[in-house]
């Protein structure tokens, strides 16, 4: 009888003394953990070698991690956004200032020739300022998960055509002729007509601001290919140049708002379609893929 009582104590004992190192632990942890949240990064650790308290400690280790690597995250984007509306706001203020200006030397000049030659410049820079915020409303309607272009069948040369013609004045700026080169005039794709101009008139504008020569495009099988030169300060990298608010260079491109190639890859992918980039040597090629239609 003696024997049992000795045991049951000595038992009591050890889940008492474990039962307060565990408080201990915890304590210890709480403390730690406190210390965490006033900015310290150091890792939680416990003495016990307990599986549980090991596997706890763990855990919330990689909690913290996984805290702090979304805490980076978070004020990398928030950096990044406030740098992106810093550069929209200049690029659309500089078109608007620009207009602005025009239509001063207009109202001020005595000669309707030359008065004529700034109100046009001034309406191609509210034309610029108009591409630019149409692209923000696009970009806005593409974060909206209730998004869905209205596919059908449509003729794909017509609708390039009709924009090329509508930038005619931007061609006839840079002194260009866009060499148009079709395999099969009746080739049809699967698309939504809005998204598809769209398209076709961010790919020609970019082409335009950024190309430093010719603009060809070819119909190939099932893609079209948007061809152009680039200079060396508009050498993109084709990695990044479907990137949300890309440019090639440093300095802001007037008439650019960063988001002309990302809506086209947006858009294009919107329709079961896809669209790639390569460089060779100054030969920019953007290829665009389309699900086919049924050619006429």
């Amino acid at each position: 009888m003696a024997v049992a009582v000795v045991v049951l104590t000595i038992l009591l004992v050890v889940l008492l003394a474990g039962y307060i190192l565990r408080i201990l632990e915890i304590c210890s942890l709480c403390g730690q953990l406190e210390e965490m949240a006033r900015g310290s990064h150091m890792e939680l650790w416990v003495q016990s070698r307990q599986k549980d308290m090991l596997a706890l400690c763990r855990a919330l280790n990689r909690l913290q991690k996984e805290q702090r690597l979304a805490q980076i995250r978070y004020e990398r984007g928030e950096r990044q956004l406030k740098q992106n509306i810093t550069g929209l706001a200049h690029d659309i203020r500089t078109p608007l200032t620009g207009a602005a200006g025009y239509v001063q030397l207009a109202q001020e000049c005595g000669e309707a020739k030359q008065r004529e030659h700034y109100l046009q410049v001034a309406a191609d820079r509210l034309g610029e300022l108009g591409d630019m915020l149409e692209e923000l409303f696009l970009y806005t309607r593409l974060s909206d998960e209730d998004f869905a272009p209205d596919i059908r069948e449509l003729q794909v040369l017509p609708l390039l055509s009709d924009c090329l013609v509508g930038l005619y004045h931007r061609f006839e700026e840079k002194g260009v002729s866009p060499e148009v080169d079709f395999a099969w005039e009746g080739c049809c794709v699967l698309a939504d007509e809005e998204c598809l101009r769209r398209i076709f008139h961010n790919l020609i504008q970019n082409a335009l601001l950024h190309g430093a020569g010719d603009v060809v495009i070819r119909q190939r099988e099932d893609c079209l290919v948007f061809e152009n030169t680039v200079s060396a300060a508009s050498r993109p990298d084709v990695e990044h140049i479907f990137d949300r608010f890309y440019k090639a260079d440093s300095a802001r491109r007037r008439g650019s708002s960063g988001l002309g190639l990302f809506i086209v890859k947006e858009l294009a992918e919107r329709m079961g379609g896809s669209v790639s980039a390569s460089l060779e040597g100054e030969r920019l090629a953007v290829t665009l893929h389309l699900r086919q239609g049924m050619s006429v």
